[in-house]
């Protein structure tokens, strides 16, 4: 009669070495996607630093051009509203009045009106000539408007594009580090698999930490691709 007390025995040393090869192999791929992910989430947290950092110093910058622009809007206001006070006094009665409110105007109109003001008060006049019963400012014109305050308003957008920019490298950057914290759990269970007697507890580890993966790596594949 043939002893087959030892047979088991041998028949188990393959199963077990197939069982941690399979593990071995899953730890490594699990570990090269836990790698790329956490590099791709340094990369997002990168962009996020700069492109706050950039669109700080425009936010800044853009603050400084508004105030610069701002401050002139004013002072034209106030240049509109003497010339107004001048042009009434050059039709006084008294031509003594209205020669030195001549002279004024004149004076003030060269030292004070920038061509760009110049057009918009041309701009102003033809639009009361089409329409005498409506009061139009110059400082409406479109045209002035851009020249004064356009430097601000591209900088401005520049300022707000980057910030977003930082947004979105910041979400796509949380969502990465919370992929990674999936692939570490899987590692666990993989690492704790491994070790285990019970082959059904290792196959219960092994399914329930692949399933953590696979759910990971779809919400990785998600997220768009980077480079240094």
């Amino acid at each position: 009669m043939t002893d087959t007390r030892d047979a088991a025995p041998s028949t188990r040393i393959p199963l077990i070495a197939d069982m941690q090869l399979l593990i071995v192999i899953l730890l490594g791929i699990v570990s090269l996607a836990t790698a790329y992910t956490s590099f791709q989430a340094a990369l997002y947290g990168g962009i996020q630093a700069a492109s706050y950092s950039k669109g700080g110093a425009l936010q800044t910058e853009a603050e400084s051009l508004y105030l610069e622009a701002n401050q002139q809007y004013l002072q034209d206001a106030q240049v509109l509203s003497r010339m107004t006070e001048l042009s009434i006094e050059m039709d006084a009665a008294d031509p003594v009045v209205a020669e030195l409110a001549t002279a004024k105007f004149e004076a003030l109109l060269f030292q004070a009106v920038s061509p760009d003001l110049q057009d918009a008060i041309d701009w102003s006049v033809a639009e009361m000539d089409a329409n005498p019963d409506v009061y139009v400012s110059p400082q409406e014109s479109d045209d002035y408007l851009d020249v004064l305050f356009g430097a601000w308003s591209e900088t401005d957008e520049e300022s707000e594009a980057l910030l977003l920019k930082g947004d979105e490298a910041n979400g796509h950057g949380d969502r990465l580090t919370l992929n990674t914290v999936l692939m570490a759990v899987t590692l666990f269970l993989l690492g704790v698999a491994a070790v285990l007697n019970s082959r059904r507890a290792q196959w219960i580890l092994i399914a329930v930490g692949m399933g953590i993966f696979v759910v990971a790596m779809v919400l990785t594949a998600l997220v768009p691709f980077v480079w240094l």
